[in-house]
């Protein structure tokens, strides 16, 4: 599929399903859902805890593979790739961000966010120059040599969304971002997306509880019994 532009989706999910076999019964948590995500669009996914959002960010990420369905990120079919494939084209077009940060303790900020530089094989230069970069837009220039027990909740967030934005990935997949933190660093991690998407037409999917952060999404979905429905908040 493609937008209205002809440019293929941003992303997309065709009949997306995902069964756990643990225990005496099988458990579907995805059942034949459909998501359509065109550039620059932010689409906020809600649901009741253990409703499967995570479930389905993994897998749009290439994280966990469905039981059936296909992924498509820029027009190439995420599910038919091998490991090897599937991790060039996370590292490429998809960024990350935890609910639990997932900061490495020893590193710095700075270095944490040069982090998907170093993986790449960029030059030392250009990885740091992107991560000083980084850090300024989302206000952290001053804790760059911090490590992340030094930091606040809100600006460890803030450190794991430069990361997320190093390699400049077309899409932004976003798992509870905001569950752990304050009004004010909610606003501030809002402000940081919507000022990116901005800039380079970026495609944000992000799962919340938050209806204040749904509402700064610009289609919210609901996740009920396995499949997406559009909801109005």
């Amino acid at each position: 599929m493609s937008d209205p532009g002809g440019e293929p989706l941003a992303l997309e999910a065709r009949g997306l399903s995902k069964t756990y076999r643990q225990g005496p019964a099988p458990v579907e948590a995805l059942r034949d859902l459909s998501l359509e995500v065109g550039r620059g669009e932010m689409v906020a996914v809600m649901g009741a805890s253990g409703s499967g959002k995570s479930t389905l960010l993994h897998l749009l990420a290439g994280l966990d593979p469905p039981t059936a369905g296909s992924v498509w990120v820029r027009g190439v079919d995420l599910t038919r790739l091998d490991e090897e494939g599937r991790s060039r084209l996370r590292m490429r077009s998809i960024g990350f961000v935890f609910q639990f940060h997932q900061l490495l303790p020893e590193f710095t900020a700075l270095e944490n966010v040069m982090m998907p530089g170093w993986i790449a094989g960029l030059g030392e230069r250009e990885t740091r120059a992107r991560a000083k970069e980084l850090l300024a837009a989302v206000g952290l220039s001053a804790r760059a040599e911090h490590k992340p027990s030094e930091l606040s909740g809100g600006e460890q967030q803030r450190v794991a969304v430069a990361r997320a934005l190093h390699l400049k990935p077309d899409v932004l997949l976003a798992d509870e971002p905001t569950g752990n933190l304050d009004r004010d660093s909610t606003e501030e991690f809002l402000d940081i997306l919507s000022r990116n998407r901005g800039g380079d037409a970026q495609s944000i999917v992000i799962a919340t509880h938050n209806p204040d952060v749904a509402r700064a999404a610009g289609r919210v979905v609901l996740l009920e019994d396995g499949r997406l429905r559009p909801i109005t908040i």
